[in-house]
């Protein structure tokens, strides 16, 4: 059998093995997909999620209702309890997280007919960062070449061996492909959301102006010119307001680092300790402060 009859059994089989693992998720035709992970459990996107219930189309065009168990919106993975029914086929998870270069096919269903598609690319580059629904930066993410169709996000990645080596986000263009990868702590991640144990992230309760956008501002003030992140408003009852913190105040390090975008600041009060404190220094007006937040256990 040479090359290309290889290929075409590779697909036949992954076709059979496959997508019966793969739902569409949303009404009608679906507005993404998901992957059964086991009996009752579906894991998708969580930009694919309208409330907490979810309509499950199956291959066969079987519809049930789920209901959203658990959710990392920063991750933008989710976990939907949904009758799966019996002997439904479940997806196995690769070992190894995909290399550059690797051969991967991207699985997923025909709108409207059920019928499993199946899709022949490369690993194109690993590492890759990209920002996530909710404006987070996701690490660690890898670019393939396997084409998807529209309402795909959330549907896996396989290596030859029919093994979850991604999940589909999103299209940047050019025919390349974002996907996250079927690492263990993905894995864990997902056992941990099919508990009904989303994550909660401590948020400061600002929002924020761009550090070009400061810049200038202050300098239509006749400030000098500062890199950091101008505050446009604070929410009340959160940990920023219970500092004093100001709208107008210009936040330029954060646990002793400077702070010059967001993601860095994201980063900061990710890494707050199990005292809950971060100092940020803000400068207001022409003043330098120091100013402690206290996060929530």
């Amino acid at each position: 059998m040479g090359v290309l009859g290889e290929l075409e059994a590779v697909a036949g089989r992954l076709a059979a093995s496959v997508g019966p693992s793969v739902v569409r998720v949303g009404r009608d035709l679906g507005r993404g997909a998901g992957i059964v992970l086991g009996p009752g459990v579906v894991l998708t996107s969580a930009h694919n999620l309208r409330g907490q219930e979810v309509t499950v189309t199956f291959p066969g065009g079987r519809r049930v209702v789920g209901e959203v168990k658990g959710v990392d919106a920063e991750g933008d993975v989710a976990v939907v309890a949904a009758d799966t029914g019996p002997g439904t086929a479940s997806i196995e998870w690769a070992e190894a997280a995909p290399a550059l270069g690797q051969a991967v096919f991207s699985v997923g269903s025909i709108p409207g007919s059920g019928s499993p598609r199946v899709t022949l690319g490369a690993v194109s580059a690993v590492g890759v960062a990209f920002r996530g629904p909710t404006g987070r930066l996701i690490a660690d993410g890898f670019e393939h070449t396997a084409m998807v169709g529209r309402g795909s996000s959330g549907g896996p990645v396989v290596d030859g061996e029919g093994r979850l080596v991604g999940i589909n986000t999103h299209r940047p263009g050019d025919g390349f492909y974002l996907a996250i990868p079927a690492s263990g702590a993905l894995r864990a991640r997902a056992e941990a959301l099919a508990r009904g144990e989303s994550p909660a992230r401590r948020r400061l309760g600002i929002a924020l102006t761009p550090s070009h956008v400061a810049a200038r501002l202050r300098s239509a003030v006749g400030l000098p010119p500062r890199p950091g992140l101008l505050v446009r408003d604070v929410a009340p009852e959160t940990p920023a307001a219970a500092a004093g913190i100001q709208r107008g105040d210009l936040i330029v390090a954060a646990g002793g680092s400077p702070v010059e975008s967001l993601d860095g600041l994201l980063a900061a009060v990710d890494s707050v300790g199990p005292d809950g404190r971060l100092t940020l220094a803000v400068v207001r007006g022409a003043e330098e402060l120091a100013v402690d937040v206290v996060f929530a256990a």
